[in-house]
């Protein structure tokens, strides 16, 4: 009986059929997207639900005279019917063809480039995250989600362009409720799971729900100083990633740190951002069938790298550098700064420990001034001690004051936040941020 083909190697087979089935001057290009997953979901500390999930799909892209359209196949794993499959669909894109416009911004990369990257440590053993969850669960009502798993993406062309990679990654994203119905809201992820450290996170999120007994401190709307979690800091980067490190965006004057890349503001020294792909979950390779390689986005303060994927490379006359679809980061890493985790209390003194926000919006997307709730754990501190948990409250703040004037410090521990969304499949996105003491936030009601 022979060995079963691995992912690389099926994908690789696919590749080498596909570049003996095309026709002169056919193009093509082939992603490949994968993931083998196991989900648990908790309730009242128990498990709920537990599966499994495999899934793999192929991206077909044909272009022919400067025209293309593209297909997505779900593959069955027996090569004779992927090969069906990727027959028919390569038809279908031949029979289509003929029917579209060329496209003027097309740019294909025709360098035949080769990656090859796995990230193979062994995931921890499930009956014993099972068991520490247990046990770390006992006495309080916890609701949460764990994910696991390897995450695969290849990438080849017709002009000897070919990519893999693969992932091991977890994330536990997880909420302690309180019987008044206030929450705590943490998360634990990442390639090596340290026994040790998941301990500390979920003693912090107990210690916090344990203040949540206390009566609500009310405010009024004004100034406060605050600190921002990583998790809340989180929120806040999210937002300008939309757009905001995008050439495409920065090209049309939509992007809402225009003002920082034209020289107008800038951001605190203390700020550094990069997309750190080398030291990060995601791979090394855009689906568009580009290398990606870091970035120095932000470097103190000031301005330097876009993201630039192919088509606003064509369209404005700049240099491709991988940025994946949307132009948005997937491994942004934030410098750290100074600020010892256990002393953030103690230097915040009087003011607003923040642990999440949510509903974010622009309240003035060319000021990146933004909006938004204060989410679960938000503290009122008095001398450098919590005091009680406030209630739900808006903040409406600018960038270029948060991450500028009114930023007093950055924390040297940082956090890895992984995108927890299981839409389609398991994503590699990922974020690895500090906190942020915060000398004045503004908070309207």
């Amino acid at each position: 009986m022979s060995t079963p083909l691995s992912q690389a190697e099926q994908f690789d087979a696919l590749v080498q059929w596909l570049r003996q089935t095309i026709k002169a001057p056919e193009q093509f290009t082939l992603g490949y997207d994968a993931e083998a997953s196991e989900f648990i979901r908790f309730n009242r500390g128990q498990v709920r639900q537990a599966g499994q999930v495999q899934q793999a799909s192929l991206n077909l892209k044909l272009i022919n005279d400067g025209r293309h359209a593209d297909v997505r196949i779900t593959l069955a794993g027996e090569p004779a019917a992927d090969r069906q499959r990727l027959t028919e669909a390569l038809q279908q894109l031949r029979e289509t063809l003929p029917l579209l416009p060329a496209d003027p911004y097309l740019l294909l990369n025709a360098e035949p480039w080769h990656s090859h990257q796995v990230q193979d440590q062994p995931l921890p053993e499930t009956g014993r995250v099972l068991e520490e969850i247990r046990r770390a669960a006992q006495g309080v009502d916890l609701v949460g989600f764990y994910a696991s798993g390897p995450i695969s993406y290849g990438y080849a062309s017709s002009a000897g362009a070919f990519g893999w990679h693969q992932a091991n990654s977890f994330n536990f994203d997880w909420s302690l409720f309180h019987s008044n119905s206030q929450a705590v809201k943490a998360s634990y992820a990442g390639a090596d799971w340290d026994s040790q450290r998941f301990a500390r996170r979920m003693q912090l999120a107990r210690e916090q729900l344990e203040f949540l007994e206390r009566p609500l401190h009310t405010l009024a709307p004004g100034e406060y100083r605050a600190y921002l979690a990583p998790a809340a800091l989180e929120e806040v980067m999210s937002m300008l990633c939309w757009g905001g490190f995008s050439a495409q965006a920065l090209a049309s004057k939509s992007s809402p740190l225009q003002k920082l890349y034209a020289g107008d503001a800038h951001l605190s020294p203390l700020v550094s951002l990069d997309e750190q792909v080398s030291q990060s979950l995601s791979p090394a390779f855009s689906g568009e069938g580009y290398p990606r390689r870091d970035l120095s986005l932000v470097k103190e303060g000031r301005a330097l790298q876009q993201l630039v994927g192919s088509r606003s490379a064509a369209e404005y006359g700049l240099e491709v550098n991988g940025a994946p679809w949307g132009e948005a980061p997937s491994a942004l890493a934030m410098a750290p700064g100074t600020l010892a985790q256990a002393d953030v209390l103690k230097q915040l003194g009087t003011g607003l420990y923040i642990s999440n926000l949510w509903y974010l919006n622009y309240s003035d997307q060319p000021a990146a001034r933004l909006t938004g709730m204060t989410r679960f754990a938000t503290f009122w501190v008095e001398n450098g001690e919590i005091k009680a948990p406030v209630n739900t409250m808006r903040f409406d703040d600018s960038v270029y004051s948060l991450l500028g004037s009114q930023l007093e410090a950055l924390t040297s521990e940082r956090e890895l936040l992984l995108s927890a969304s299981t839409y389609d499949q398991r994503q590699t996105a990922s974020n690895l941020l500090p906190g942020a003491l915060i000398k004045k936030l503004t908070l309207t009601l």
